[in-house]
């Protein structure tokens, strides 16, 4: 089964946010909650600015996964790591063993008390019947099912946010390395087990 992922190309990111506006419109996220946010590194510096798309990494061995304490998280056989939200207690473990700080936590009442998790589903939905309206009100659309890609990637207009299977995604890395003349030796980070085993 091949295994979905993200690639954000930091050469053609823009900055312009376009993938965070659509995927909180396309899921209705609630303020505070940002499934995906655009990171600048060394902003303002000329020639040394690089700004990334990111959001949960999906990984093969989620950290997320492997410390919650209610056993909330479950990895699909595609390889996205989806999440239970009847089963979360917000306690917060999981953002702190997440590398990349997808869980969110939107806050409620007065005190700023934490409420369950939110993260990146690569608009796959959640454990609610697919395509329900329970799932669209928990989890938000479940692109995946209707055969299209995540709404992020869609709505990136350079091309720069790419998803979908991750031996096609490691082609179009290797092509547009390989044409910056840059190689292809190093692979984004966690790749190596996804290219070997197909």
């Amino acid at each position: 089964m091949s295994r979905m992922k993200f690639w954000c190309d930091d050469y053609r990111c823009i900055d312009c946010n376009g993938c965070v506006v659509a995927c909180k419109e396309a899921h209705e996220v609630p303020v505070g909650v940002n499934r995906r946010r655009v990171v600048t590194i060394n902003e303002g510096i000329e020639g040394k600015q690089i700004s990334l798309s990111v959001a949960c990494m999906h990984c093969s061995d989620a950290p997320c996964q492997k410390i919650c304490p209610t056993d909330c998280f479950y990895i699909r056989a595609d390889g996205i790591v989806l999440h239970d939200k009847e089963k979360c207690i917000g306690c917060g473990y999981c953002l702190y063993a997440c590398p990349f700080g997808a869980p969110q936590f939107g806050h409620q009442g007065l005190f700023g008390v934490k409420g369950v998790m939110d993260k990146c589903t690569f608009c796959a939905g959640g454990p609610d019947a697919t395509l329900s309206e329970t799932e669209m009100h928990h989890y938000g659309q479940n692109r995946i099912a209707e055969g299209k890609i995540p709404m992020c990637a869609s709505m990136c207009s350079t091309k720069a946010l790419i998803a979908g299977d991750s031996v096609e995604v490691a082609k179009i890395f290797d092509a547009r390395k390989a044409k910056r003349g840059f190689g292809t030796a190093l692979k984004p980070y966690g790749w190596e087990a996804y290219n070997d085993k197909q």
